[in-house]
């Protein structure tokens, strides 16, 4: 059985994209995680270790969110998702999606948002 834990909206200020003035200015992503993982352990301990701490994780995010910028959102997304199995060995599979709401496109929009679902082999 698989349970999950969402953390949403997760903003920091990054420096993506492909334009120059991207990269100087900067601009808010937010990020979106769901981590499947079993929370059987943690519900019958109630003890946070048998669990995925998710201040963590939001913290994790936040850093790549306002790391080393790249171009794509597709690839912070999959640097994020990389970063979640890497960092927790109990979480199986993790959802990611990073939005990127001023994304420099001429006509109104709502959101930019991609996301990548990475499990374990």
């Amino acid at each position: 059985m698989t349970d999950e834990i969402a953390i949403t909206g997760i903003r920091a200020t990054g420096y993506h994209g492909v334009y120059d003035h991207e990269r100087r200015d900067g601009q808010e992503f937010v990020a979106d995680l769901v981590l499947s993982l079993s929370l059987a352990p943690a519900a019958a301990s109630d003890d946070v270790v048998d669990t995925v701490h998710y201040g963590e994780v939001a913290e994790r995010v936040a850093a790549l969110l306002a790391g080393n910028p790249v171009n794509l959102i597709e690839t912070l997304a999959e640097r994020i998702a990389t970063a979640v199995l890497a960092g927790w060995p109990l979480v199986q599979a993790v959802a990611v999606t990073v939005h990127k709401p001023a994304a420099p496109i001429p006509v109104p929009f709502g959101d930019v948002a991609v996301t990548v679902r990475r499990s374990r082999a």
